[in-house]
């Protein structure tokens, strides 16, 4: 299946409060998910990074192959591709895990000037607004170091498609024994 995916990612105060957002669509325009991921504390490039990180999450869930990218980081396309060096440590370790997520796609990644990517960025700071995540169709789990457990807030529309706070499925986890009461210990006073 072949889709087109929009990235953005934003901080405010950078490094500040943000958000990484990604819209994928079939090739007729019909959005299949939209997501903005409220982070706490990031920079612009870590949002950026983000964004890219989950579109390729979510189009693995899609059973997509086939991946035609825009993004209005010049810097992240330009990495991505190996034209720009990536010289900070948090963004080369950030692009390691994108690699190896992007591997069995065929894909396709352009700069687009920002008034063309108008709808990630309204995702995002829609998250950024909410300090919560949105989406519409989201990821359905993320590994546990990437969630953000978010208040149910209203519902809202953004992209013209109605989005919702962003609940994930919980991962199995093996069961605990439950701990064991001490014995009551009378104090000195008893």
């Amino acid at each position: 299946m072949q889709v087109k995916i929009n990235i953005d990612g934003g901080s405010r105060g950078n490094p500040g409060p943000g958000a990484a957002a990604y819209v994928i669509c079939d090739l007729k325009g019909k959005i299949l998910s939209q997501e903005g991921y409220f982070m706490p504390h990031c920079t612009n490039n870590q949002a950026e990074y983000t964004a890219l990180k989950l579109a390729l999450i979510k189009c693995k869930e899609l059973g997509a192959s086939e991946l035609f990218i825009e993004g209005d980081s010049l810097l992240l396309v330009k990495q991505f591709t190996g034209e720009y060096k990536i010289k900070n440590p948090d963004l080369q370790s950030r692009m390691q895990v994108i690699r190896k997520l992007a591997q069995g796609f065929t894909i396709h990644i352009k700069h687009v000037l920002r008034e063309f990517n108008k709808a990630p960025d309204a995702l995002a700071n829609k998250a950024m607004d909410e300090e919560q995540s949105v989406g519409f169709n989201p990821i359905a789990y993320l590994p546990e170091d990437d969630e953000i457990l978010a208040a149910p807030e209203k519902n809202n529309v953004v992209n013209g498609v109605e989005v919702t706070p962003v609940k994930r499925a919980n991962k199995p986890t093996a069961s605990k024994p439950a701990p064991q009461k001490r014995p009551h210990q009378p104090s000195l006073f008893d």
